[in-house]
């Protein structure tokens, strides 16, 4: 006999990410910038690596009406909000959204190469940004661009706040954003742009990531998943008032010096 009480109907636990745009700290206004600055190099390919649901390539397409795009991600519920969004956006003859691994891929070479907070798609490279930043300058074409969206410390985090973070956070995860910089350089790129996410952009993200869920919980406290729902959302409020301040995530617009 089934209980049940005990196996949660899927209709009654809580909506996902709903309040969130874009899957990290951008807001509207450096995303029309972005688009604004991305198109402007006309590209014909994107090619969006760890794409989640590719809103930022979806405004890139809308912006420049004979470019086509791939999306990658190993995200299934992602990828199927992201082809929802190109089909109501006219944009489903464009795109393609692929369930599959980024590592090693030979989507490439693109015009235009997205890697929004998704260096470690690339490889398996602990911490991957560098053997990630050569494997985007594989990817991209000459004349082309990248976009990367890259953490890095704001400054070094103390042992205290690195035990508060994720699980074995270390302070080799990230590099300062100097380092950053000149890890794009060795690996064959100009920096044409830098800018980092602000306090306020952060704490947007932060909130909507975690809004569906808490408002979801404050009206089912005695739901069968509510307690884990709750440690979860406790741990992870925790970990990210940790790391305010402390991680930052920049937008590199970077250029391929030519072969």
């Amino acid at each position: 006999m089934t209980d049940t009480a005990a196996t949660p109907r899927t209709d009654d636990l809580p909506p996902r990410l709903t309040r969130l745009v874009f899957h990290g700290p951008l807001s509207e206004a450096r995303a029309a910038a972005l688009v604004r600055r991305l198109a402007d190099t006309r590209p014909g390919s994107v090619l969006d690596i760890g794409c989640g649901w590719g809103e930022l390539m979806l405004r890139v397409l809308e912006a420049v009406p004979d470019a086509r795009g791939i999306g990658l991600d190993v995200n299934a519920e992602d990828l199927a909000r992201g082809r929802r969004n190109s089909a109501v956006r006219g944009l489903a003859g464009r795109v393609e959204f692929v369930e599959e691994s980024a590592v090693g891929t030979r989507r490439g070479p693109a015009d235009l190469v997205l890697c929004l907070g998704a260096t470690q798609a690339l490889t398996k490279a602990e911490p991957p940004t560098a053997e990630a930043l050569r494997e985007l300058r594989r990817l991209v074409t000459d004349g082309g661009r990248v976009l990367l969206g890259e953490g890095f410390w704001e400054r070094t985090p103390t042992e205290h706040e690195l035990a508060r973070m994720w699980p074995g956070a270390s302070p080799d995860d990230h590099y300062d954003l100097a380092t950053l910089l000149d890890l794009a350089v060795e690996a064959g790129f100009r920096p044409e742009w830098t800018e980092t996410a602000s306090p306020a952009e952060w704490e947007e993200f932060e909130s909507a990531y975690q809004a569906d869920t808490e408002v979801w919980l404050a009206t089912h406290p005695d739901h069968p998943s509510a307690p884990e729902t709750r440690d979860r959302l406790n741990r992870h409020r925790a970990q990210w008032l940790t790391y305010r301040g402390v991680l930052g995530l920049a937008y590199l617009t970077l250029v391929p010096v030519a072969a």
